[in-house]
This record gives structure tokens, sequence and C-alpha cells, in this order.
């Protein structure tokens, strides 16, 4: 089966201890950092909600993009990226047989590389893939990436042999994923907090929990789709009552 995440906005840049692989759609993160680097600092603020220090650092990023980045400019993405669903994945210590693994199973969308193996290298940047940039394919990145993303999904499946994908992102960047392309059996696993009798999704538990599931089918190099029910990670458990084929729900006490 094939796994996807979401990217993180905050980043980590001290490991440089694996060898790196090139984007697949790097044409495409240049032309995309071409373009953002002409927003100008006002409207990069705005397109992302983001502060003052926080436009001119990504628009200093921008600005310093290269087509052709050195190796001493990029990191490995899945080492990269440090939000709440890297702390569930926690790829820095999977073995070497995982992580090769985790190269062919796992992948990262990605608002301006489109779609990103973990050892695949990436400069620093910030661009959601729900900011409204407007390029020559119309006024957003969904827009821009149109059906490229399901269509190499597709690719990826075909070469694995499976038909299943593994959701574990979040709306906004599966969102990039047209149903209609893709031609895999989506499953999106939940995780939820009971409290009080009622169980709730809390978004900080709920993404460390999708990164940990990521973690789960790697290092179990899970094929079949029953087996993620086993997934107890962080206190978790299946709950069937909840659940259905394509939203396994995983629930907690809270």
């Amino acid at each position: 089966m094939l796994v996807v995440i979401s990217p993180a906005k905050r980043l980590d840049w001290d490991d440089r201890s694996h060898a790196m692989t090139e984007p697949d759609f790097l044409d495409d993160a240049n032309r995309l950092a071409r373009t953002a680097r002409n927003v100008t600092l006002r409207d990069l603020k705005q397109m992302m909600d983001l502060s003052d220090d926080l436009a001119r650092l990504n628009r200093d990023r921008f600005k310093a993009f290269q087509d052709a980045p050195d190796p001493e400019s990029t990191r490995p993405a899945a080492l990269a990226f440090a939000g709440d669903t890297y702390q569930g994945l926690e790829a820095a210590t999977l073995d070497e047989d995982a992580m090769r693994w985790a190269q062919d199973h796992l992948r990262i969308l990605s608002g301006l590389y489109g779609l990103l193996r973990p050892l695949d290298g990436i400069q620093p940047y910030r661009l959601e893939m729900g900011s409204r940039l407007k390029t020559r394919r119309g006024d957003t990145l969904y827009a821009y990436w149109r059906d490229q993303l399901a269509k190499a999904l597709n690719a990826q499946a075909e070469t694995l042999g499976t038909d299943t994908l593994v959701n574990c992102a979040s709306q906004e960047y599966f969102g990039a994923v047209p149903g209609k392309a893709l031609r895999l059996t989506v499953i999106t696993p939940q995780f939820m907090e009971i409290k009080n009798g009622t169980p709730k999704i809390v978004s900080f538990f709920a993404k460390r929990a999708r990164g940990a599931m990521a973690r789960y089918i790697i290092e179990n190099r899970l094929t079949d789709p029953a087996a993620l029910h086993a997934f107890d990670s962080g206190g978790y458990a299946y709950d069937p009552a909840l659940s259905s084929d394509e939203k396994p729900v995983f629930t907690r006490p809270g």
C-alpha cells in the first residue's frame, strides 16, 4: 500500500546523514518558487496569514531558492519537516531497511514540490497547499497541480502492485488529489480522544497519530488494510463501532 502525509510549517535543518534523491516535480517547484519570489511582502503575509517576521523569512527563502541547489542548501524531506506529524513519524530513527521501504511507499504532499519521497532533497520553504498563489494554471495551488499528483500516485501504486492508499494527510493537502483521477481505494484513519464518553478529534494529537500510523505501516511493511486495525501506538485502539472500511477510527481516553 501507499501512504501519504502532509508537510510541516516548521523545519529542522540539522540532519545531513542521508544521501538525497531528486524530487520528481523539481521543475514545477522551481517554477512556483520563481512565481512566489515576485509576490510582495504584504501579499505573502496575507496569502499565508504570516507575522511580519515569518513573511520576511519566507520572502528571503524564495529569493534564495536555487533551480539547481547544492547539497549544503538541501535536506531530506522526511527529516527536514518537524511538525506534529513528524514527531509521530520519527523518521530519523528508522533503520536503513525501513527507510528504503518508505522511499517506495511513503509520499509527502507539498504545495511547492507536489509529491515528495522521504529522501528527496528540499530547500527551506513554506508554501501551504491552500495558498492562493496565482499562476498561468489558475488562482490556487489546487488549480496548478490539477491531476498531476493523482497520476503520480496511480503510477507508483501500479509499480508496487497495490490498489490501496492510506491517507494520513490533512484535508487541505489531500484536497489537491482529485478523487476522479485517483484509481485507488482510499483509507483515511481517524484518531479521537474520548472525553466524558464522547469521541472528539483533537488536532494536535490527531496529527501526531497520523505520523505514528505512517511509521507503523513502514515498520511492519503492511500490505493488507485490515492489518491497520492492530495499530496501538500512543494508547489508541481500533473502535469497530465507530469505523467503516474506508474510515477506521482509533480512540483512547482523553
